[in-house]
Formats: structure tokens, sequence, C-alpha cells
């Protein structure tokens, strides 16, 4: 709806909701110094179902003709290391020696963002995916892989409050982040969110009927749901930089039927499958830790190279940074 039609696509068949394969949870993962937040967004990634069905396949690396560094094949390489081997805990060592070619502001040995870390991963495994398909058109391009499994559409509605004209854009994402410094749970910040708010004058709105200057209100909604849902629950304080340590609720089930651009229908039902965790007084220090649902259907918590069995309500009672949801 008001976007173009991709002239290819990177076939939607190959995507798989469900694990493939049941098995015990991956192994944990060596911290060689403040690499922490790396750990966290490699587990959360390895134990996504669609995307972890999608390189145990192969698919991607045996038709990759890239040459040097490619991030699906680390990623592919990773994932396979993680699930299938008997030992405790794993080095992530391609992902070490490569870190630049993820994320030109990563500096191995210093304490990093993993929200910025995962934002940077996705991008790098996108690229990946169009590395031999240059010929591509904008729209097919958004098609790989990663953006059919994370990419959602946002819809933005300026309604003048002069006429009742509208005007409707669109923009897309991989990650959508939400402010809770008013928040006691995710359902008040989603809600807050789809509430129709006057623009201020700032944001001159210019009626495409009136033809003039009006007073206009603004509608977000959710018009497009990804596979999987990722929220970052923003812990860092806009303006004074300090650290938001209060407890958000969030449910295992989330239905967001309600906060889409079309409210009517069926119940759209997420789960949560993995959950990452800040601790520390304030967020340029401290340690990241994980909560992941494995392949058997159990929960983990995922610190370092330990990994422990722990029950939803553990889950659910947590400090929660990154919240990752699967339709």
């Amino acid at each position: 709806e008001g976007m173009a039609l991709p002239q290819r696509i990177f076939p939607p068949e190959k995507i798989c909701m469900d694990w493939q394969q049941r098995q015990r949870p991956g192994a944990g993962l060596f911290n060689l110094g403040n690499t922490c937040y790396i750990n966290v967004i490699l587990q959360c990634l390895t134990h996504t179902p669609p995307l972890a069905n999608y390189l145990l396949s192969h698919q991607h690396s045996q038709s990759c003709q890239q040459q040097g560094f490619c991030m699906m094949c680390t990623m592919e390489a990773h994932v396979r290391k993680v699930l299938c081997s008997s030992a405790s805990a794993v080095l992530p060592g391609a992902v070490l020696r490569d870190l630049k070619f993820i994320g030109k502001e990563f500096e191995y040995g210093r304490q990093e963002n993993a929200y910025e870390f995962l934002r940077c991963t996705l991008s790098a495994m996108h690229r990946a995916c169009q590395s031999t398909r240059c010929d591509l058109d904008v729209s097919s391009q958004e098609t790989t892989i990663i953006h059919q499994i994370f990419r959602g559409l946002m819809k933005s509605r300026v309604t003048c409050l002069s006429c009742q004209a509208v005007a409707d854009s669109y923009k897309a994402f991989l990650d959508v982040s939400l402010d809770i410094r008013a928040a006691s749970s995710l359902i008040t910040v989603l809600e807050d969110c789809v509430t129709p708010k006057q623009l201020d004058q700032k944001e001159c709105f210019r009626c495409s009927k009136c033809k003039k200057k009006a007073a206009a209100s603004k509608k977000v909604t959710v018009h497009h749901v990804p596979r999987v849902l990722t929220l970052c629950l923003e812990r860092a304080d806009q303006w004074t930089g300090t650290k938001i340590s209060k407890f958000v609720e969030y449910p295992e089930y989330l239905d967001l039927r309600p906060y889409m651009s079309d409210t009517a229908g069926e119940p759209l039902l997420c789960s949560l499958y993995a959950i990452v965790v800040h601790s520390g007084d304030t967020c340029l220090e401290g340690h990241f830790l994980c909560y992941t649902k494995a392949s058997n259907g159990l929960w983990y918590k995922m610190d370092d190279e330990s990994v422990d069995n722990c029950d939803i309500h553990t889950v659910l009672g947590q400090q929660a940074y990154l919240l990752f949801y699967a339709r």
C-alpha cells in the first residue's frame, strides 16, 4: 500500500517459524573481556527459530560468492557451532575477529551497547544477502531473509483538525525503541504509542485540502507485523543520561491487534522467546546477560559461558532491556 512491489523476491517458503530439530540449549559463550554485549545478541539470534532454521540449512553458504568477510556465513558457522557442539561453552572467535566489519564503531575490549550491536549485526547480515545481487531494484533488496524475518511497517496518519483530511506515510523498521519513563508496563507504552497526539507548532502541518497551515494530530500504528518483533525498552534517560532502573511489566504472549492500523479481525499473537538484561548502575558500564527459550521449549539463563535452567516466572520478573517476540 503506497509502496513499490519488488521485481524479484527471496523465496518466503524458506522461512519456518517452528524449530526443525529439537535439541538441548546451545553452548555458553566465553567472555574475552567486555564481550558480554556480543554474547547476548549472538545467543538471542541463535535461538531465533526462523533464522536458526535457515542458517542450519546451509542455504546461504551453498550459493555465497562473497570474497572475504560475509556476516551470513559467519553466523551460519557460529549457530552450527553453538547448537551442535558437545562443549559447555565455545568461543565466538570469528565474530570477535571481524568486529570492525560488523560495525566500525566497535572496539575490541571496550564495553559497548548490546542494542547497537544487534542493529549492526542485522544490517551486516542483510548486506551479505545482497552481495551477489547488485542488479536488484530497491524494493527487491528489502526482501532478504533478514528483512522477511525482522522487518515491519509503521503507519503514520496526520489528520487536519480543521477539515479532517488525512495524510498517511509509512516507515520500515527492524526494531522498535520505546520510551518507558512514564510507563509501568509494555501494554501502557504501546497504548500510549497509538494514542493520537496533537502536533506542536514547530511541526507545522500544511493541509493539502485546506491549502494552508493548520492544527493537526498524529497517530502511529503498526501496519505490518514482522515475523519477529524486537523491542528496546530505552533504559538511558535522554535528558539526564542516567539509567532507568525500574521494572516494566511485559507479557509472555502479546496481542498486537489493538496497536495495528486495522484493529478488526483475529488476535495477532506473538510469543516471547528471548530477553536481554543489563545489570549495573549506569548505562556506560555493567554487564549484559540474556534469557532464551531453547528448541526443547524450556527457558535458560545465559550469562556468558554459564547456561542454567530457569522458569518463565523468573524470565518475566527481569528489568528487561530488549524483548524478542515471534509470531
